[in-house]
């Protein structure tokens, strides 16, 4: 555990300064980092941090929320592939803002955490928020976990956002079971809330109209996503007898190099205008409100906060049965798990809930109601608030709330 900070004062002093904590991001270039990095700041108390964001890219992130709120953001301007002096730039930075405690992310994080070490930083957080931010492949995941080893002595305080990336961290990078906390990402249920009334028309002509059930996905799509094979359960059910699959429409959100094959499927099926894939959206709230069933067919995943946003817009959640995904959906209460690949199984599910329309509204007000009482912003931030405290006052954290 680090030592206290020499300048540290007691919380109890009424003129005690609100101590520095400097979050280290790849960049402000994604909705997730923006939103999730912002909402943990709004909720933690001014009084007692302040807060600083260096960015190791600069990709043209909308930094006005941040600046908004006080945040102070520093560029280091990473040059692609290997730039070792961006270490100096980041050395030269925490220097000069003499942080009490530093917070890390991932993988790409990770390193400044040495270099916090050797500027002087004495509290040092480091968070995992998602096994393919760990490195895919074994080489790769052999590399993540002797870089996390090496630099395991350096951190004080583990963050893993599901019981997934916890045990790892425990059990594959070594990490003291005291020294780790699980604390689930937090998803804005004002922001993310059902439909107040009809769904809203979105898409092309005709792709919308009085009775459709808009079966959706929102994420990358790459091998990981595995979209391909809810296009083709999707397939699968438009092809049947059934009378109620004739109502059923496909909207996957997202890009990547999985979107042009599934476009590829869908037309080669003559089905394209029954689905829209419109690519990356910033207006992701509304789109998930013209959804009936939220659907995640990822061969992988952590504590996935598009999962999060759909139980909290009141949508039942069809996933695949891995990772972190096991977590957050309850079968037959909140959704359906089932095997990742299988194509047959997911049809089945996402069936089940076209033919029962009753079933999907009660397993997706179940859902909403869940969120609220687990994966609230304010519970997050209490539970960052608890590591943040119990750190600085140089007390133990392991006995922090876990979030399961």
């Amino acid at each position: 555990m680090g030592a206290q900070h020499p300048r540290a004062l007691s919380l109890c002093e009424p003129d005690a300064r609100p101590r520095l904590v400097v979050h280290v991001v790849d960049a402000l270039d994604t909705a997730q980092t923006e939103n999730g990095l912002l909402n943990l700041i709004r909720h933690l108390p001014p009084e007692r941090y302040r807060h600083a964001i260096v960015c190791l890219h600069d990709r043209g992130g909308d930094e006005g929320g941040m600046r908004e709120h006080g945040v102070e953001i520093v560029n280091l301007h990473k040059r692609a592939g290997r730039d070792p002096l961006h270490y100096l730039r980041m050395f030269g930075v925490l220097r000069a803002l003499r942080p009490d405690l530093i917070h890390t992310r991932n993988g790409t994080g990770l390193p400044a955490q040495l270099v916090a070490a050797l500027a002087g930083v004495k509290l040092r957080v480091h968070a995992e928020h998602g096994r393919a931010a760990v490195g895919a492949g074994r080489s790769a995941g052999l590399a993540a976990r002797v870089l996390r080893r090496m630099l395991c002595p350096l951190i004080d305080h583990f963050i893993a956002v599901s019981g997934d990336l916890e045990q790892w961290l425990i059990e594959s990078v070594g990490a003291e079971p005291a020294r780790v906390s699980q604390i689930a990402n937090g998803v804005d249920s004002v922001q993310f809330h059902p439909r107040l009334g009809p769904p809203a028309v979105v898409g092309p002509p005709g792709f919308m109209h009085d009775g459709v059930f808009v079966v959706g996905s929102v994420g990358r799509m790459d091998d990981a996503g595995n979209h391909t094979t809810l296009v083709e359960s999707f397939l699968r059910l438009i092809a049947s007898p059934h009378p109620a699959h004739q109502r059923l429409r496909l909207l996957l959100v997202g890009d990547g190099p999985a979107r042009t094959e599934c476009q590829a499927l869908l037309h080669r099926a003559g089905a394209a205008a029954r689905a829209w894939l419109p690519g990356a959206r910033a207006d992701v709230p509304q789109l998930l409100r013209a959804m009936d069933l939220f659907v995640l067919p990822s061969l992988a995943e952590d504590r996935s906060n598009t999962i999060l946003q759909a139980m909290a817009t009141g949508l039942p959640v069809v996933a695949s049965a891995v990772g972190g995904n096991t977590e957050l959906v309850h079968p037959g209460f909140t959704g359906i798990l089932v095997p990742p690949m299988s194509t047959e199984l997911l049809a089945s599910a996402v069936a089940d809930y076209c033919r029962i329309p009753a079933m999907a509204t009660r397993h997706g007000a179940r859902a909403r109601t869940q969120v609220i009482a687990r994966h609230s912003m304010p519970a997050m931030a209490r539970d960052y608030l608890a590591v943040y405290d119990a750190l600085t006052r140089s007390e133990p954290v392991d006995s922090l709330r876990r979030v399961r």
